[in-house]
């Protein structure tokens, strides 16, 4: 740090939104150093290492519509560690042994699912006819209007004729995956946001990809080397504890100037290290909350279903995934289900979520009654997303701070995106691009130059 005091960018947080902006930065020259105080990259989405296996802390999916993520994994160079649907085909499932089948038809949206709704069994005749009416409708949403985020989906869905089957089998299927809300607690705007973008969009937007390696992989190794090849400096395990004027970081005790700063942590922690002067509204950031995500994970001796993931209804279990390649795992099957909106469980202990979860993965897969489990373990993510209810989108702050080079980054903000992976790359991009308007007109300079001369 010789030279002038400004001589780097700096970014606090490791997640995706703090890799994204990191790696667009330092492929446009800018010196870079990003602060992370946890000794790896990745934020919520990263993997670990168990009895032998890499192990995701949860299961993290993209749609062909998440073309910032996509976008960053390309630019990291790991484009072809993940697989994407040549066509969105979800198998839905019951405990009692019936299933259904969601497959988009080669229509233009919003009519591609029309077929799909049509003769998915797991709802009559009437609630089918119902769904459609009520899709087609949701399409004419628009879901910048901020009338929208005041309103609850399940009132909007009962107003439309949405009853309970419906609801449960598939409204609720799908909210609950995307927002980590029931359809009671998600905004209609949100919601709307994500059906009428994914499901009732472009044809081909719903596309499921999922990585075919661990997430580590992914957002810490892969990135990391991506933020170095620019020149990027990483410092790991460094905890920033405040943002003073200059800009300036203080890591560890010690201020370091910068020439901007973005701040891509939580939301509940960037409130902690913006001053009042910087940001006046932090507090009212508090109001988003944290909605949690679950993840039981069963390994078996022997595989127990032939499907790559499902959905699944009327069962505690919502998501199930088959991690066996991605995991490194050589024989047996390894399971790993996701939860989310699931207050009902982070609290609960790992015995009492193994006793409701085995025998419910017994009566979707029943193969598995006849393996073994050789292991069980449960991952929580307390504060996965904000809570995405009504009132949510009001509160979620702009890129900018009343401090000229001091930025805001992270899926909470206002992206026009919910809390998801692309959501949080998306900021990252649109605060290195409000920095480098910045360090273009502030200093005369082209920003690629690091220091100023």
């Amino acid at each position: 740090m010789s030279g002038s005091p400004a001589a780097r960018v700096a970014i606090v947080g490791g997640g995706l939104a703090g890799i994204a902006a990191a790696v667009a930065l330092a492929e446009t020259g800018c010196a870079v150093t990003l602060y992370e105080a946890r000794p790896r990259l990745g934020g919520a989405a990263h993997s670990f290492t168990r009895g032998g296996l890499t192990a995701d802390n949860g299961q993290h999916v993209f749609l062909r519509c998440c073309t910032a993520y996509r976008g960053l994994l390309d630019r990291i160079g790991v484009a072809d560690r993940v697989r994407l649907q040549d066509r969105f085909d979800v198998r839905v499932l019951t405990p009692r042994g019936r299933t259904g089948r969601l497959r988009r038809a080669a229509l233009p949206g919003p009519f591609q699912l029309m077929p799909a709704l049509a003769t998915y069994s797991l709802l009559g005749a009437a609630d089918r006819l119902r769904v459609m009416r009520a899709s087609l409708a949701l399409a004419r949403l628009d879901p910048g209007d901020a009338a929208l985020d005041r309103i609850d989906l399940a009132s909007w869905l009962a107003a439309h004729g949405q009853r309970g089957p419906a609801r449960r089998a598939l409204w609720g299927l799908f909210t609950v995956a995307a927002l980590n809300a029931d359809i009671e607690e998600a905004a209609l705007g949100a919601a709307a946001m994500v059906f009428k973008t994914a499901l009732l969009g472009r044809a081909d937007a719903a596309d499921i990809g999922v990585p075919t390696v661990p997430l580590g992989e992914l957002h810490d190794t892969a990135a990391r080397a991506a933020i170095r090849r620019g020149g990027g400096e990483i410092r790991l395990s460094a905890k920033v504890t405040a943002i003073a004027p200059g800009p300036t970081v203080v890591v560890d005790g010690v201020g370091v100037p910068a020439s901007a700063v973005i701040v891509a942590t939580p939301h509940q922690q960037a409130a902690k290290l913006l001053p009042p002067q910087a940001a006046p509204d932090r507090d009212r950031w508090s109001g988003l909350s944290a909605s949690p995500i679950v993840n039981v994970h069963a390994v078996y001796d022997r595989p127990v279903t032939d499907m790559p993931f499902a959905a699944v209804v009327d069962s505690p279990v919502q998501w199930v995934f088959d991690k066996t390649r991605a995991a490194g795992l050589d024989e047996g099957q390894y399971l790993a289900v996701s939860l989310s909106a699931a207050g009902r469980w982070i609290d609960v202990p790992a015995a009492g979520i193994r006793a409701e979860f085995v025998p419910a993965l017994e009566q979707l897969f029943p193969r598995a009654r006849r393996a073994t489990l050789r292991d069980f373990f449960v991952t929580r993510e307390r504060r996965a997303t904000f809570r995405q209810a009504p009132g949510s989108g009001a509160l979620r702050p702009a890129a900018v701070t009343r401090w000229p080079g001091v930025y805001l980054a992270g899926a909470w903000t206002d992206t026009g995106w919910p809390d998801t992976m692309e959501g949080a790359v998306r900021s990252g991009l649109h605060a290195a691009r409000l920095v480098r308007r910045e360090l273009r007109q502030g200093t005369g300079r082209d920003p690629r130059q690091g220091a100023a001369s």
